[in-house]
């Protein structure tokens, strides 16, 4: 199959086999229809980091909306076959995913929001079997998405009102990787991206400059120069270290010299290898004194919020900064971890709900039971703690750290605060505006500023509070104690 022909009108398939396996056990049991409640989580900050910036609700919300097994879909899993040979889906399933609509409630944190390990980006509720397909993709988007979007915050963060643009395209995991790396990268505050199409789907503005290919297709590099200010007179940004880079600034400065008498002005210069400090220390010399201090040097070659900030204490002369390779693969974490488990069912004859929660020799992998929302807690200065708890309870002010219950916090019954969790979803239909991407970009630089400056830092940041109500976490530790005589018995 060509690469054109592969996002084809139903991705219905774009899940794992396991989850259509579940998918008919729920049907030939009966269980289809039973109500349960899935959360979307993570259990650890990405890169060492002291916050998580959540991103992929859009494209989430936009894939629930288009969930449907075609005949085309239904035929594939027909032709699918066992290890006798024997068909792996009856007929009788495949026609109930035919007729399938979609019904689930959804709510989820909004795009930008800055969010912490165990706190529920996404809540589920409606029929097990739905709740069930839909684990696989909405993890594969919203994983990806605010990984990326959490490195960007950094950067962007550490180049200190800087311009950051994006280059990542050729370096990305595959096409839809390079265009939802240049979405999340957006909204964690880059302001232009190399890429095409992600400029034309997302409306991003876009940036760029040339390769050291045109530099070496002239005999001399000065001509190189000239060319290309020739075609783009106000618009050059010239590659300066095809060879020798500080040759090259000096052929940069007289091609700018002769674009002024032309009534034109040279944009700026790209670094993109050797010593940025000192480069770009002599680059902004070599143009100061030549008369053209609005001449920007853009820096690239595989930079990252901690070479930014090395660069940034050197006193690197860098007015803009170019991030590929480190950005869209989210290096040097290539998974952000996110799971989805079942926290809650509806009892078919009480019709009460009964807590799940899965349990590990890993005090960390137990999830969580309940009905989860998050509750932020907030001041003039800004974000206090979060509190994660079950609205089927009216919550008290104890917050208890689920992996140390001798971390406590009482919050006082005056503290203002914000329960994250907006709906999404009723019954099926959608009942949330997406913001527009650049409200999304605003709504996440915000957000950051409303953490503690010891929270922002990259190296042994401060623990932000995050925990369990005082009603939920005595109930996950009940449930934890029965399973565990369970166990014993």
């Amino acid at each position: 199959m060509h690469i054109t022909d592969r996002f084809r009108p139903s991705l219905a398939l774009l899940t794992d086999l396991y989850q259509l396996t579940m998918a008919q056990g729920y049907w030939k049991k009966s269980m289809a229809e039973q109500e349960a409640v899935f959360h979307l989580y993570f259990r650890k900050n990405p890169f060492s980091g002291g916050y998580t910036v959540a991103a992929g609700l859009a494209d989430a919300i936009d894939y629930l909306q288009h969930l449907k097994f075609t005949p085309e879909d239904t035929a594939y899993l027909g032709s699918l076959r066992g290890n006798r040979n024997q068909p792996l889906f009856e007929a009788g399933f495949l026609k109930y995913l035919e007729q399938m609509q979609f019904t689930c409630d959804v709510a989820a944190i909004p795009e930008g929001a800055v969010v912490f390990p165990n706190e529920p980006l996404l809540r589920i509720s409606g029929p097990i079997l739905q709740c069930q397909l839909v684990e696989t993709p909405l993890l594969n988007i919203i994983n990806f998405q605010t990984l990326v979007a959490t490195k960007a915050t950094r950067i962007v963060e550490a180049a200190q009102g800087d311009p950051v643009m994006e280059f990542g395209m050729r370096r990305a995991q595959g096409p839809d990787g390079s265009l939802s790396a240049s979405r999340a990268a957006f909204i964690g505050g880059v302001g232009a991206t190399s890429n095409l199409l992600a400029g034309q789907i997302f409306n991003i503005p876009v940036r760029g400059t040339h390769a050291h290919s045109w530099v070496m297709s002239f005999d001399e590099e000065q001509d190189a120069f000239a060319a290309y200010a020739s075609v783009f007179p106000d618009d050059s940004v010239f590659l300066v270290d095809t060879y020798n880079t500080v040759a090259g600034i000096k052929k940069a400065v007289e091609v700018a010299k002769k674009l002024r008498e032309q009534g034109h002005e040279l944009m700026g210069i790209r670094l993109d290898s050797g010593d940025l400090a000192y480069l770009s220390k002599e680059g902004r010399r070599l143009f100061d004194e030549a008369g053209f201090p609005k001449v920007s040097i853009v820096a690239s070659n595989d930079l990252d919020e901690y070479l930014i900030q090395s660069l940034k204490l050197q006193g690197a002369r860098i007015d803009t900064w170019g991030i590929g390779t480190k950005l869209v693969t989210a290096y040097d974490q290539p998974a952000l971890g996110g799971v989805y488990k079942l926290a809650a069912l509806r009892n078919t004859s009480t019709g009460q709900w009964e807590y799940k929660l899965k349990l590990s020799e890993q005090l960390a992998k137990i999830s969580t039971p309940g009905i989860q929302q998050v509750r932020r807690f907030y001041n003039e200065e800004g974000f206090i703690a979060d509190m994660i708890y079950s609205e089927e309870t009216s919550p008290t002010y104890t917050l208890i750290d689920p992996n140390d219950v001798t971390r406590r916090k009482i919050m006082a019954d005056a503290t203002n605060f914000q329960d994250l969790l907006v709906p999404v979803f009723h019954q099926g239909q959608v009942v949330y505006q997406n913001p527009d991407l650049r409200a999304i970009q605003q709504y996440a630089r915000h957000q950051v500023q409303q953490l503690h400056e010891t929270t922002r830092r990259f190296l042994n940041p401060h623990v932000y509070p995050v925990g369990l109500e005082s009603h939920l976490f005595h109930q996950k530790l009940e449930i934890i104690l029965k399973l565990r005589q369970g166990e014993k018995a």
